[in-house]
């Protein structure tokens, strides 16, 4: 955990945090995650090993406050660890029907602990280790973006938020990671994040301005790349108090 100071502060921004060591160990890729000051909102995140070659991974943004959402959270969590583990951990199985079941049952389980609408987009990525293929689907999220040689690309919305409609569904789409491939994804505070000093009045931090960052970051370590992306929101942002969470998650596959 550092602490960011920006000149314009009068004190120093709220620090950075690394998740706890509770990602699982990757063959040839690594993934991880960092927040900016306290978690005051809604950002969940998670990822485990639900097989000999597959990891499964997330990135949600359950509306409302944390202290009000925690049976929302552990709902999420739960169904994501144990539903995760069932569909993907078989051998010989439909990546794309596993990822799509496991998001109707993620909206589903979240409506009924909210006893009602509570939006939720949602990021969820499965990488193969062998195939070093991730198939996701991104439901209204912040496009989830997929660096590489030929430059960046954005993973863009595959369907509705969670938690809207009962009856919603999704696409899971799949996609290659070659040696030496990044894929950030930001929560929306990040993409929110605001500056009044010296700036247009309410000027956002925005998409591109991360996509910026991310270019230029060319560390091989995923916790120095998440570091960096919110460091970069914390320079803009000038202040000392966060309205809203913000989360950087990193899977970079080894060049």
């Amino acid at each position: 955990m550092y602490s960011l100071f920006h000149p314009r502060a009068a004190e120093p921004l709220p620090p950075l945090e690394s998740v706890p060591s509770g990602f699982p160990k990757i063959d040839g890729a690594e993934i991880a995650a960092t927040t900016y000051g306290k978690r005051v909102a809604g950002d969940f995140y998670d990822s485990l090993r639900v097989g000999p070659e597959r990891i499964l991974f997330g990135l949600l943004d359950v509306a409302g406050r944390r202290e009000n959402n925690q049976l929302i959270l552990s709902t999420a969590q739960n169904i994501f660890r144990t539903l995760g583990v069932e569909l993907f951990s078989g051998s010989d199985l439909n990546e794309s029907e596993a990822m799509v079941t496991l998001c109707i049952q993620l909206n589903r389980g979240l409506m009924e602990a909210a006893a009602g609408v509570h939006p939720c987009p949602a990021f969820i990525g499965c990488y193969h280790e062998k195939f070093g293929t991730l198939c996701y689907t991104n439901a209204g999220h912040t496009p989830g973006l997929l660096r590489d040689r030929t430059g960046i690309v954005e993973l863009a919305s595959t369907g509705l938020p969670l938690g809207l409609f009962s009856h919603a569904t999704c696409e899971a789409p799949t996609v290659a990671l070659e040696k030496g491939a990044v894929l950030l994804l930001v929560s929306r505070g990040v993409v929110e994040g605001k500056c009044k000093a010296e700036k247009a009045e309410d000027e956002e931090f925005g998409l591109e301005r991360v996509k910026e960052r991310f270019q230029s970051e060319a560390s091989p370590n995923a916790q120095k790349v998440s570091g960096s992306i919110l460091n970069s929101v914390g320079e803009f942002t000038c202040e000392p108090l966060v309205p809203d969470d913000m989360t950087a998650l990193v899977f970079m596959r080894a060049a």
